[in-house]
């Protein structure tokens, strides 16, 4: 069967390897969908960390069952479904309390080892999950849509909140439409006009505020947000939830600085460098901060149904779409390309 696999960085090939061999507990799956993750993008350019040369990549993916015994979960051949991609070792303490997203031996598919984009693949039952109907491309969207929602869930979002979500990437899009869905009052911000100006189109979000200086940043979160005034200065009074969906030093600082004393912080993206920060205004704003990793089974199932009743629209965020045969140009547009795209898919359906 054919594969994608990237060999090193900006070397993508379509490659054949064995067709897969389900075992007891497992179903085979053909895939349908597969979108292309930072953490694929990544490992293209070769600045993803956890990533050995030569894998094949991808874990947001939708597919049909092909092959499966008779299970406790009602899936059949001929379902579209998808699945939950990061294999937790069972065995440390985080898994043992039940923290299974927060594993200390994760292994993410496409990462830690071989991925998805293939045209067939093995999983364990227990980690697909019935599509109820939704389109391909759609569940193609659910994985990433669980990473923004979990981090949304950590920060307990009530209605009527501000909310703040600093990165319009696909991530950040998804973290500010989960928040939207939970009745926050929800702003989104980010350096590049054209992605601000496309959320703001497509999602309907409260506001945005462009990132291009400290001193403009500001000035916009107490737009949103008012401004505590005192002896001739003012002081905005910030976000009740501030979500970082970037990973770099400047947006966590973005992120302590635009939240509401007694405020929230939550970091989805992951870091790419270190900070030289001053701590102490987490004690002065007596804030809560909170870490975002990977996802859970509660957050696949409860996503598909939030979609299945319409009260978000993954189609939207869903920009690009290449044939399987055009994989290497679609990692090579996405890598060069990026401020203009979203969320960038590959086709599985019609491999030749």
């Amino acid at each position: 069967m054919k594969a994608v696999r990237i060999n090193a960085p900006g070397q993508v090939e379509i490659c054949e390897i064995e067709r897969p061999v389900r075992k007891q507990g497992e179903a085979l799956l053909k895939i349908l969908y597969g979108g292309i993750c930072g953490s694929d993008l990544g490992s293209y350019r070769g600045t993803f960390v956890y990533f050995d040369y030569p894998r094949i990549p991808g874990h947001e993916i939708s597919a049909e069952i092909v092959e499966i015994d008779e299970n406790e979960k009602g899936l059949k051949p001929g379902m579209v479904v998808t699945c939950n991609p990061y294999f937790n070792c069972g065995g440390c303490y985080s898994c043992e309390r039940g923290i299974v997203n927060a594993c200390m031996d994760n292994e993410t598919m496409g990462c830690q080892r071989d991925g998805a984009f293939c045209e067939y693949i093995t999983m364990p039952i227990e980690r697909i999950y019935d599509g109820k109907g939704l389109s391909p491309k759609v569940l193609a969207a659910i994985e990433p849509f669980c990473i923004s929602y979990h981090g949304v869930q950590r920060a307990g979002i009530t209605p009527g909140d501000k909310v703040l979500v600093i990165g319009a990437g696909t991530i950040g899009v998804l973290a500010a439409t989960a928040a939207k869905a939970l009745g926050g009052e929800v702003y989104i911000s980010d350096v590049q006009p054209k992605k601000l100006d496309y959320a703001m189109e497509q999602f309907g979000f409260a506001g945005k505020i462009l990132n291009s200086s400290p001193e403009e940043f500001i000035q916009g979160v107490g737009e949103a947000t008012g401004f505590f005034e005192k002896d001739g200065s003012k002081t905005p009074y910030g976000f009740d939830v501030c979500i970082e969906a970037v990973g770099l030093p400047g947006t966590f600082q973005n992120s302590v600085d635009a939240a509401a004393f007694g405020g929230k912080v939550v970091l989805i993206g992951v870091g790419k460098q270190n900070l030289d920060f001053n701590f102490t205004l987490l004690q002065k704003k007596e804030l809560n901060v909170f870490g975002s990793r990977n996802a859970l089974e509660k957050d696949f199932t409860e996503l598909i149904d939030l979609v299945k009743a319409g009260k978000a629209d993954l189609e939207k965020a869903i920009t690009n779409i290449y044939p399987f045969g055009q994989a290497g140009k679609a990692f090579a547009e996405f890598s060069s390309n990026g401020a203009d795209m979203l969320k960038v898919m590959i086709d599985f359906t019609a491999i030749s």
